[in-house]
């Protein structure tokens, strides 16, 4: 079994408002925790990420949760390349 430490210094979410950012927080975080999971996507996310850019992501009319769960996706394709 593949042991994924994640640390996440920074993240910065520019058009978000505050009062969503524990709600992003909280989606992020589970989105994260059931995507890597899966020992496929684990395996290939295990590696070392200095940095990782997500770009612009369209926000209109998301939840924060549903923002997290995105970004979560975002990190996991991101990290597996």
């Amino acid at each position: 079994m593949t042991r994924i430490v994640l640390h996440i210094d920074r993240l910065v979410l520019d058009g978000v408002d505050r009062s969503d950012a524990a709600a992003v927080a909280d989606g992020l975080r589970r989105e994260l925790r059931r995507l890597l999971s899966d020992p496929a996507l684990a395996d290939g996310f295990a590696h070392s990420i200095d940095r990782l850019d997500l770009g612009r992501r369209p926000v209109a009319n998301a939840s924060g949760r549903s923002l997290g769960h995105a970004l979560a996706r975002a990190i996991v394709r991101g990290g597996a390349g």
